[in-house]
């Protein structure tokens, strides 16, 4: 058969077969997702490899894994599925999902710098309101790049804090919070007089040892370390981890300073003998975004998830008072 033949009997689900199956690297992970059987997927795989000259799918390891050729071809899948979701309209669409009886799985990648309330609480909400959906959480990290993630449909959403989140994804705006340093309360910032004064000075906060995460792009500096760049300042980072819930515990017995949210920090207050410090840099308010691509931006059940990020973070301060005390208000510098 001619390529021309097999061209034309190209229909939209063998585009489905053909994004499924590149983005779960399984024909049988791709079967269950279509909810058909493995031998259906294979026999369509077959025509799609005879119609690229490519295997798409090559063994690795003890799994499979797409080619650079299938990867080329995972984009323009995915913008064809989206326009013809668009030309067809969304809202029968919309009337379809029930989160109470969808099987979805939902991947989300994100940092955990927000809330250590924040993710769990969300995981718990997305179980209770979908008790037959499954949840796939994703550490966000220089590892990934989470556009091209989002473009091939491997994630659903993006949670996390940038200064300048890429222009050409889809952002909602979740909550700001306010940067201050965590130190041990041995520290000597920590023992400072409480006269307002501002005894802590910037340079003193520039020389002093800091730990901090990864950044999430290599080669770029993170959050921080980019508002300071653009300042002409620079802080002195002697270690970096990337699990951001341990800092805290190496600040606690150590003179190391971490830079990050106040909500990250409250929770640390009781728990370890650290203290909250105002910075004697005047950071610029930390905002965490959800993003998400044009491919899912009508997709019902990703609209559904962003509203339950969206609720999950608008109400994280209730959710916190439910769970302990207030936390003291920080320490002066």
């Amino acid at each position: 058969m001619t390529k021309q033949a097999l061209f034309d009997k190209i229909d939209l689900s063998l585009i489905r077969v053909l994004h499924t199956v590149i983005t779960e690297s399984s024909v049988s992970r791709a079967a269950m997702r279509l909810q058909t059987t493995q031998p259906a997927v294979s026999v369509q795989l077959k025509r799609l490899r005879e119609l690229t000259g490519d295997p798409l799918l090559v063994r690795s390891g003890q799994g499979m894994a797409p080619t650079n050729v299938a990867l080329d071809l995972l984009e323009p899948a995915s913008a064809i599925l989206h326009h013809a979701r668009s030309m067809f309209g969304h809202r029968s669409v919309v009337r379809d999902f029930d989160p109470a009886t969808t099987t979805h799985t939902f991947r989300i990648a994100s940092t955990d710098y927000l809330d250590p309330f924040f993710l769990p609480e969300l995981t718990l909400r997305l179980r209770q309101k979908a008790p037959s959906c499954k949840v796939e959480v994703l550490q966000l990290n220089a590892e990934m790049d989470y556009r091209q993630s989002l473009a091939r449909g491997e994630v659903d959403l993006v949670i996390g804090n940038w200064l300048e989140p890429s222009g050409e994804l889809h952002l909602g705006r979740l909550i700001s919070d306010e940067v201050v340093c965590l130190v041990s309360t041995k520290h000597p910032a920590a023992r400072l007089p409480k006269d307002g004064k501002r005894a802590w000075s910037v340079e003193q906060y520039l020389q002093a040892e800091h730990i901090a995460p990864p950044p999430l792009h290599p080669g770029a500096p993170g959050v921080i370390d980019d508002y300071l760049a653009r300042q002409g300042m620079q802080r002195q980072v002697v270690v970096r981890h990337p699990h951001f819930a341990q800092l805290p515990y190496m600040v606690a017995g150590s003179l190391l300073v971490l830079t990050t949210g106040r909500r990250f920090c409250e929770r640390f207050v009781k728990q370890l003998d650290v203290k909250i410090l105002k910075c004697p840099v005047s950071y610029p308010a930390m905002n965490y975004y959800q993003l998400w691509h044009d491919l899912t931006h009508r997709s019902a059940a990703s609209r559904w998830l962003r509203e339950q990020v969206r609720d999950v973070a608008r109400n994280l301060d209730q959710i916190k008072s439910t769970a302990r005390t207030p936390e003291p208000a920080c320490e002066p510098c």
